[in-house]
């Protein structure tokens, strides 16, 4: 591995052979311009092989954001929850829609910055000003695959991790009373999903976790129910998957009342299918 400076004009540069390609055979090198002094060339150079010795070094490439992100995105399928892997898609679609076109290795902090300020005070590809919170969102996840990429030496740095993502202001959550709920429940007391409002009111399971839970994971005699799984949708169609976090996972206390409305769900529920 050979490399030298060179002067060109007012300034320096260096060259450093960097082999041969396996596929065509032809000689490559890396070469970079533009510095005022002859020392300033030689102090870059000795990085560049220093790179190339430790493996560290990223070999330069055209491939754009947009290219990088759908292959990116098809790759960490198998580790994400199908509603996560979604979500990322619909993330992916607006960088790229924003961003996409400009080459990964030559994606900047600014641009990034400038990108979220755009989609917060302009809007995305349906041309509406985004939440704070949804613009944060995205930046975690262009985070994590500049992450990759950094890790994988296709980019230098990760940018995203130099860009400041809006600020979420925080929003006070209306909540009901406790005689604001038992005015609802008793509103919907005859409803077919009235035993799933009473779960959502007294145990503080999610939505998909109310859904996902079967009679099996349900001990009535003993007051408990097993939390394992959730029903979620995704383009419209139920999927069935794992809780969101391991700590989700967990055995819940019932109490009385809602213990004898699930039994007289369980009641109904078999009149229905023995008919």
């Amino acid at each position: 591995m050979r490399g030298h400076v060179h002067k060109r004009g007012s300034t320096w540069g260096y060259v450093v052979d960097v082999g041969r390609d396996p596929a065509t055979g032809k000689r490559k090198q890396r070469t970079k311009g533009g510095f005022r002094t002859r020392a300033a060339a030689e102090d870059a150079l000795t990085e560049v092989l220093n790179e190339i010795r430790s493996g560290t070094v990223v070999a330069p490439s055209s491939v754009t954001l947009e290219e990088y992100l759908t292959e990116w995105l098809t790759t960490v399928r198998p580790q994400l929850r199908e509603t996560t892997w979604a979500s990322y898609g619909v993330a992916v679609q607006r960088i790229c829609w924003g961003l996409g076109v400009r080459k990964l290795q030559a994606l900047t902090a600014v641009e990034v910055e400038r990108f979220y300020a755009r989609l917060v005070n302009e809007g995305g590809p349906a041309g509406r000003p985004l939440a704070a919170k949804t613009v944060r969102n995205t930046h975690i996840v262009l985070h994590r695959a500049l992450a990759d990429a950094e890790r994988l030496r296709l980019a230098m740095r990760n940018v995203a991790h130099l860009a400041r993502p809006p600020a979420v202001p925080h929003v006070e959550r209306a909540t009901w009373t406790a005689d604001e709920l038992a005015a609802f429940l008793e509103h919907v007391s005859g409803d077919r999903l009235f035993a799933a409002y009473v779960l959502l009111a007294t145990t503080g399971m999610r939505r998909g976790e109310v859904f996902g839970l079967r009679w099996r994971d349900v001990e009535l005699s003993a007051r408990r129910a097993s939390v394992t799984q959730t029903v979620t949708t995704v383009n419209d169609k139920l999927v069935l998957g794992p809780t969101k976090t391991n700590r989700s996972r967990r055995t819940i206390s019932l109490d009385p009342t809602t213990v004898d409305v699930l039994h007289a769900h369980r009641v109904v529920q078999d009149q229905e299918r023995a008919t």
